[in-house]
């Protein structure tokens, strides 16, 4: 652990003054999103003892689930059985502030469960930002809209942690860091994003029949 961490900085040592601005502004592009959504006024928004009840169940189901592995990356990630998809429902149905604090909390469920530390800004994009961006499942009415853009979010959040955390794994033949990223977080994101959207459709009535209480 410390031969990686002193690589680390030494990589970080090493960026150039136009990544640093990059990697800031795009970080403070995608958080300042979340937190404007977070605060815009939303009649699902407010977080009542039905939304708790809930955002608590949808966490658990999505722990559970994410010990299903279908197959896992060498360097971090995985592909589970849907394990995202009571998230992004959840945050589909009671509102994105909701679903911020949810999957906030349960990125924090993940640090636990497995944590990857080299940095403490890459704690918080690959788990508590990375989680709380599916809750942009809630800016959408449609379910299935909702998981993509909620999953791309956080793409956008595993893209900058592994571009300015990761960048020394990156094999030969990649043009940058960057590209190699987004293309190994797509690697498993995307097939685990397939597998809700397809199972969203399977489960759509049953899933439109839990009482929720929302309109």
């Amino acid at each position: 652990m410390f031969v990686q961490e002193f690589v680390l900085f030494e990589k970080l040592a090493k960026m150039t003054t136009r990544q640093w601005c990059f990697a800031a502004g795009a970080l403070a592009v995608t958080v300042g999103l979340l937190i404007y959504l977070a605060k815009r006024p939303q009649k699902q928004g407010k977080m009542d003892t039905r939304a708790l009840t809930y955002g608590a169940l949808c966490m658990a189901m999505s722990f559970v689930l994410s010990y299903i592995k279908l197959y896992s990356m060498p360097l971090g990630g995985s592909v589970t059985l849907a394990s995202m998809l009571p998230l992004l429902w959840y945050s589909n149905k009671f509102g994105v502030r909701n679903g911020l604090i949810a999957g906030a909390a349960y990125g924090i469920l993940q640090l636990i469960q497995k944590p990857e530390i080299y940095h403490w800004v890459q704690v918080l994009l690959d788990y508590p930002l990375a989680f709380a961006a599916l809750g942009l499942a809630g800016c959408v009415k449609n379910l299935q809209l909702g998981s993509i853009i909620g999953v791309a979010g956080r793409w956008i959040m595993h893209i900058l942690s592994g571009a300015i955390f990761f960048a020394e794994w990156v094999p030969e033949g990649w043009s940058n860091a960057w590209v190699y990223s987004a293309a190994y977080n797509g690697a498993y994101l995307i097939v685990d994003l397939v597998i809700c959207l397809v199972l969203s459709f399977l489960l759509a009535k049953a899933l439109d029949r839990i009482p929720t209480g929302r309109r």
